[in-house]
């Protein structure tokens, strides 16, 4: 199958259930079920995307292996202008959201392709993996699957590792080994788009080495509808409101769940990593996946900020609070993130180097900036939102406030300096969605940990960044300002005041 529709996309969900668990009931349709079928919907309108007569060059490109168009996020670059491509395509999916969708299929299929194209990572523990992963790539590319992945551990007890809980079987773990695959049992956070086709299960990068955490490192994928495999999702952020009440929230609520396994069982040909505790932390950074995964998410980031300031543009412009200082500094806040993360995308594109896979390989240092600076800007950037729409966000009427005997009434006294009260309301219903509502409020939490903790995020740039050779270089100035100073007096010992 070449790239597929967004219907092919909806049958496939229908034709094979999954255990997806919602409010103490199995979902049996998650295209009709009313906390799922708008993502859904949405995920399949990107598919469509890459159907559509104008932007088909666009977002595909010829299969290796049949020739028929393919998602263009598979594509394994060797190029800056295959970078350039690729990140085109991934902004025309992030713009249909917003940004607002931070688990489209690009996202993990950028990270197949760090995976495959290092498969000899996998093949250096065993052979049979990095052909696994290859042919998994391929599988996945020529059939259009969307995936989603759960990579850490519950939230018990943090203080020990996964062998040393209350219960071993809490964290997801390897139970048995035979000839026809591996059997895991146990729980993983978090899995985001739960209504994907396949899981990856990848290494966490939190085990610690010994013996002890080897059961707990692995690298497979799993079917959705695996037998024993179940999803536990939280309350939906969808309400089944109207696109005008909650514009967002209504249609790109991906919903989060945990990840139960109920001995699953993985043939051997879906296994990647094993027991190795040591590989299984390196492996996102060693074979590349994290920085294509980077690259993706910047894109999105940058599609995000971008919506984000035409939103609050918007606001000063119908309210008319242009002419005020404060706000032209928040504004002016909300382009300079803008412009750092298109910089910092750009860059890692120019500065690209191949790998050691012969792969070419966005440049880490820039993507990883964007990556610390945007969890601590998101958060404030939203909270520019807050004060820009201040009291506006109080008392917004709904649509069916508008429809009702008080229609007539909301209108004159909802109207704008630049809007009628119809937009004004609309538009500030957009911004609530984004600053204040309960989806808003999820994606800001999102932002902040979407790479994990954000300590642990800033102690690994200070470990792993090069700073060598900027000391150097101080050093080289302050010996040629010494020689270049006139010879100072030698200094006499201190004069004794006792």
């Amino acid at each position: 199958m070449p790239a597929r529709t967004g219907a092919q996309y909806l049958e496939g969900l229908r034709s094979r259930p999954r255990e997806l668990w919602y409010e103490g009931k199995r979902v049996e349709d998650p295209t009709e079920h009313p906390a799922f079928r708008n993502i859904t919907r949405s995920v399949a309108a990107l598919y469509d995307l890459q159907h559509h007569p104008e932007l088909r060059d666009e977002m595909t490109y010829p299969s290796p292996t049949t020739g028929q168009p393919v998602g263009l996020s598979f594509l394994i670059p060797r190029t800056v202008e295959d970078l350039v491509r690729t990140r085109r395509m991934m902004k025309r999916w992030a713009d249909y959201s917003g940004g607002f969708m931070g688990r489209s299929p690009d996202y993990l299929n950028r990270a197949l392709v760090g995976y495959a194209s290092a498969a000899d990572y996998c093949a250096e523990l065993d052979p049979r993996f990095g052909e696994n992963i290859r042919r998994y790539y391929e599988f996945v590319r020529e059939n259009d699957l969307c995936l989603t992945h759960t990579l850490i551990n519950p939230q018990a007890n943090r203080s020990v590792g996964p062998a040393r809980q209350a219960d071993p079987y809490l964290a997801c773990r390897v139970v048995q080994e035979d000839a026809q695959g591996i059997v895991l049992r146990g729980a993983r956070m978090l899995a985001t788009l739960p209504t994907a086709d396949e899981i990856l299960v990848f290494p966490s990068t939190l085990l610690k080495s010994g013996e002890e955490d080897a059961p707990y490192a692995f690298a497979v994928a799993v079917p959705c509808d695996a037998p024993g495999l179940r999803f536990q999702c939280r309350e939906s952020f969808d309400y089944g409101r109207s696109a005008f009440d909650h514009p967002l929230g209504s249609r790109f609520e991906e919903m989060d769940a945990v990840v139960l396994f109920d001995d699953v069982r993985v043939p051997w040909d879906r296994v990647f990593l094993l027991r190795d505790v040591d590989r299984c932390n390196r492996a996102f950074a060693a074979t590349g996946a994290v920085a294509f995964m980077a690259h993706q998410v910047v894109t999105k980031n940058v599609a995000k900020t971008e919506f984000l300031l035409g939103v609050a543009s918007l606001i000063v412009d119908t309210i008319a609070i242009e002419g005020y200082q404060h706000v032209h500094e928040k504004i002016a806040e909300i382009i300079i993130v803008l412009e750092a993360m298109r910089a910092f995308l750009v860059a890692s594109e120019v500065e690209a180097q191949p790998n050691r896979w012969g792969v070419l390989q966005p440049a880490w240092p820039p993507l990883d900036a964007a990556r610390n600076l945007y969890v601590r800007a998101y958060p404030r950037l939203v909270e520019i939102l807050q004060q820009l729409g201040a009291s506006g966000f109080m008392a917004i009427p709904t649509e069916k406030d508008l429809q009702g005997p008080m229609g007539p009434t909301i209108r004159r006294y909802y109207q704008a300096a630049r809007a009628e009260a119809t937009e004004r309301i609309k538009l500030f219903r957009l911004a609530w969605d984004i600053a204040v509502s309960a989806f808003g409020s999820r994606q800001v939490l999102y932002e902040r940990f979407f790479f994990g903790d954000p300590v642990r995020m800033a102690g690994a740039m200070f470990q792993s960044y090069d700073r060598r050779p900027y000391m150097e270089r101080v050093r080289e100035f302050l010996e040629r300002a010494e020689q270049q100073s006139p010879a100072l007096p030698e200094e006499t010992p201190a004069v004794s005041r006792e």
